[in-house]
């Protein structure tokens, strides 16, 4: 295959995403939740367990609310869940991926996922100041933000079969043109 042909594959969008790009979308992902659990154990190990049952809750919502109704269903997708939806949820249909509404308070569950390891970073680092956690902190706050971005942005959604069927996402996320 050319380049010429490669490059005209991505901007139609991938059948199935490389396996490439399913790896570093999920090693964002386990980093998040991880460094996210490391920060609350400092409060509490109780904490940093409701945090991943919390985390696993998201985790369930979207395989059940978007995956089943992907075009990525049962397919590599630039996310990392296409592949694991199957394994808990019958197929649904795309066509009603595109119909879900999107507002930002919808997204809250989704942000809180990030927004409970800076409340208890921050929450530490000014009960008992250390360089180590200022960076694990700062390495989550980079992940987070920087790396989701760089993921969604530059590798999953920009070539997203479903985007060309429809995705709220996509609507809500992407610049009017």
């Amino acid at each position: 295959m050319n380049l010429n042909n490669k490059s005209a594959e991505k901007k139609e969008g991938y059948e199935s995403f490389p396996l490439y790009i399913v790896f570093l979308a999920s090693v964002v992902t386990i980093l998040i939740y991880g460094l996210g659990f490391y920060i609350l154990i400092g409060i509490s190990i109780w904490i940093g367990i409701l945090y991943l049952l919390y985390c696993l809750r998201i985790e369930f919502m979207i395989l059940k609310r978007s995956c089943v109704n992907c075009y990525y269903y049962d397919k590599f997708c630039g996310l990392g869940k296409g592949k694991l939806a199957p394994l808990f949820f019958k197929k649904g249909d795309p066509k009603k991926f595109a119909q879900r509404e999107l507002a930002w308070y919808t997204l809250i569950p989704d942000f809180m996922v990030n927004i409970f390891p800076i409340a208890g970073g921050i929450i530490l680092l000014a009960r008992d100041f250390s360089w180590s956690l200022l960076a694990i902190f700062t390495i989550f706050i980079i992940i987070s933000f920087g790396g989701t971005a760089v993921i969604r942005g530059q590798f999953a959604c920009k070539y997203c079969k479903q985007k060309e069927i429809g995705c709220p996402a996509a609507e809500m996320f992407e610049k009017k043109k």
